[in-house]
């Protein structure tokens, strides 16, 4: 059997990375885009040399012309001071970025996959949320620019399913960590990891209670993986996170205490928009992917200090 053509836009990306590496375990041929916005060249270094590997630098802003059999279509910022920093290029991002894959997707017959993302459910007014819930977005806020895109991306994905029968899969990304996160992107995790590393004060923005799920990258790359390749017909849209809710000031001390860390806990405002509930009701994964998270946040979070450890 010849192997299958997957391109991931995105792939020098967090995720991305550890999705390029899976397929070329699994026995792809793997063709990544990135721009290097927020992506790295070190998160894919181990993979140049590998004759099933292939990197293009560009920008999904442009249409791209290759052949493949399937789309992960994971290209944008993701988190706030990263897709705050140039909001409109985050904006474009997301809708020509999924424009761009979906007529790539009708022209070669491929099956493409949209990383969405739990932002679409804004800040939400049930717990966990659902994947019927239509949620609660401030359409001008500082935050729209990401959440507004990804729900537009959606719309896209749908309509190219109804109008031109493009093989679809939209799945919804809840708070994901683990090694090759960025220094510098301003998530939680990672901020609250350096911070301890370097014994700083810790930040919490509003008074900690505000709550989030942590999913393992190991877990969310394979639902990603087990999305793709779920039967015909079921398009999603399905929440892939881990449903263990934990406050920020829980993982604070958390991260303090596997770290040995002497750093303080120090408060700040809530930043506009930020949502104060993040739960996935994962019911639907289990039923159509039969998947649930393995890892449980002790186990992945002394792994992803053990990778900052190495790189600061």
């Amino acid at each position: 059997m010849r192997r299958k053509r997957v391109l991931v836009t995105g792939g020098a990306g967090f995720l991305g990375s550890h999705l390029c590496d899976r397929l070329i375990e699994a026995g792809n041929d793997v063709i990544c885009v990135d721009n290097l916005f927020t992506g790295s060249k070190d998160n894919i270094r181990h993979l140049i040399d590998n004759p099933y590997f292939e990197f293009i630098r560009h920008d999904v802003i442009t249409p791209i012309y290759v052949e493949c059999d399937q789309i992960y279509n994971l290209a944008c910022p993701a988190s706030p001071i990263q897709y705050q920093r140039d909001p409109i290029y985050t904006t474009k991002t997301s809708i020509y970025g999924a424009f761009n894959t979906l007529g790539l997707a009708k022209r070669t017959g491929a099956r493409i996959l949209q990383s969405s993302t739990s932002e679409v459910y804004g800040d939400p007014e049930i717990s966990p949320q659902v994947e019927t819930y239509r949620g609660k977005v401030n359409t001008i806020g500082p935050r729209a620019c990401y959440d507004e895109g990804k729900r537009v991306a959606e719309t896209l994905f749908f309509d190219y399913h109804r109008q031109h029968g493009v093989d679809i899969k939209v799945m919804r990304i809840f708070n994901t960590y683990g090694p090759r996160m960025d220094i510098g992107d301003g998530r939680v995790v990672s901020n609250f990891i350096i911070q301890a590393l370097r014994n700083e004060d810790i930040t919490i923005y509003g008074d900690g209670s505000q709550t989030r799920s942590f999913c393992y990258v190991d877990d969310l790359i394979e639902g990603m993986i087990r999305m793709m390749n779920s039967r015909e017909g079921f398009t999603g849209p399905v929440n892939i996170g881990n449903p263990g809710e934990f406050t920020i000031l829980q993982l604070a001390k958390m991260v303090i205490e596997l770290t040995g860390s002497k750093s303080n806990i120090v408060y700040r405002e809530l930043p506009q928009d930020d949502p104060l509930q993040r739960k996935p009701d994962i019911t639907l994964a289990k039923k159509e992917l039969n998947w649930e998270p393995t890892i449980a946040l002790k186990e992945g979070l002394i792994k992803t200090i053990d990778y900052f450890r190495s790189v600061i």
